[in-house]
């Protein structure tokens, strides 16, 4: 999913807890640059600050990072030469997504409803009496080979 020019995610919401590859295909991988790194934070004091490689691909250059539990993903680019991509000085802000836990239900789950090995031997038998009923006759009237093809 592309949010932004330039920058793609493999999903297509940010979410809490999760893990996104992020792909960017600007103006360092267009220009040749050898060497991009990707310095992120969370939220919007930009905790957690981390600065990492990213990877040189066919597809553009490439991370995966664990998103944590804050409201917004913030991040911008630089290359080897300490040239910035940081989205005409507003970095590139993402907003976190939280699962409702709410909707969860944990307690009282009831187990699949299973087939009681009753019913499936009732069905295994009734089975084999009728192959019994049918190959029987065959076998007293000599009728059990197969045709032969003219």
């Amino acid at each position: 999913m592309e949010l932004v020019k330039n920058i793609f995610f493999n999903t297509d919401r940010l979410t809490a807890n999760s893990t996104v590859k992020i792909s960017y295909t600007g103006k360092f991988f267009c220009d040749g640059s050898k060497e991009v790194f990707i310095r992120y934070g969370f939220g919007n004091s930009w905790e957690n600050q981390t600065e990492a490689e990213m990877q040189k691909t066919e597809l553009g250059f490439q991370i995966e990072i664990d998103l944590i539990d804050k409201d917004t993903f913030n991040f911008c680019i630089k290359n080897e030469n300490d040239e910035w991509d940081n989205n005409d000085g507003k970095n590139y802000i993402f907003n976190i997504e939280h699962p409702e836990t709410a909707l969860v239900l944990v307690e009282n789950l009831k187990p699949t409803r299973r087939l009681r090995r009753s019913y499936i031997w009732s069905k295994k038998l009734k089975l084999t009496i009728y192959k019994i009923l049918i190959t029987i006759p065959k076998l007293i009237t000599g009728n059990y080979r197969k045709k032969l093809e003219n």
